[in-house]
């Protein structure tokens, strides 16, 4: 995915109120950024961090500018989790997921159940279903990256949902993707939400498929390009 135009380099002075960041431009121009980032960003929000920022000409925007990356470990983190989706669908169009290469068809926001939206369906020529739902990655902990960074009850409830895809005959895909190149494997954060770790062990048991892909984060491209070993159990 490329940024265009360019990102805007700048040093984080302070985010607030969760959606909210104070960004000092290289130029010395204070602005405030919009953070699509709903999680506790452990690690990616510590002011003095470098960031970088994409800016939209929008006039109906209230915030022309997007707290895009940040400079964390030694390397650029996207942030966004906004981007999370458009970053897979992208890597499936293009047949970079091995394990989902077969399919022809893709659905993006499809209702499964009353009241649950998955991220994904993915149909093949014989009509073959796979529900996938992507959750974004971005907390590096010691040797590997983990999840949840906060308690999720909406993540543990998908998990409920691809258990039923499961049940129902379909095959069911947990994404785990990283934009962040560090990292040597995945594993889920049990100590920071024990209740997801457990019902996660309960969907593989099932048989809900988990994959884990981390990114590569140039300064205006973030790409899909490798497969994370996973320690689950």
């Amino acid at each position: 995915m490329l940024f265009s135009p360019p990102l805007i380099q700048g040093t984080l002075i302070r985010r607030y109120k969760r959606f909210l960041a104070d960004i000092e431009l290289d130029n010395g121009q204070v602005v405030i950024a919009h953070c699509a980032n709903t999680g506790s960003m452990t690690g990616l929000a510590e002011p003095g961090m470098q960031v970088r920022l994409s800016h939209a000409n929008n006039p109906k925007r209230k915030l022309a500018f997007t707290w895009e990356m940040s400079f964390a470990n030694s390397t650029w983190v996207g942030i966004n989790t906004g981007l999370t989706n458009r970053l897979v669908n992208e890597a499936l169009e293009a047949k970079n997921i091995p394990q989902l290469t077969k399919y022809v068809n893709i659905r993006r926001e499809v209702a499964f159940g009353k009241e649950t939206r998955l991220d994904f369906l993915l149909t093949d020529n014989n009509d073959s279903r796979c529900y996938v739902e992507v959750k974004s990655v971005t907390l590096h902990r010691y040797d590997h990256l983990a999840f949840p960074d906060a308690v999720t009850k909406r993540g543990t409830r998908h998990l409920q949902t691809l258990m039923d895809v499961v049940a129902g005959g379909d095959r069911a895909v947990l994404f785990f993707l990283a934009q962040r190149s560090d990292g040597n494997y995945f594993k889920p954060a049990a100590d920071i939400d024990p209740t997801y770790a457990q019902t996660l062990k309960e969907a593989l048991s099932s048989g809900v498929e988990v994959m884990a892909w981390q990114c590569r984060v140039e300064k205006d491209n973030i790409t899909v390009n490798n497969q994370l070993a996973m320690e689950l159990m």
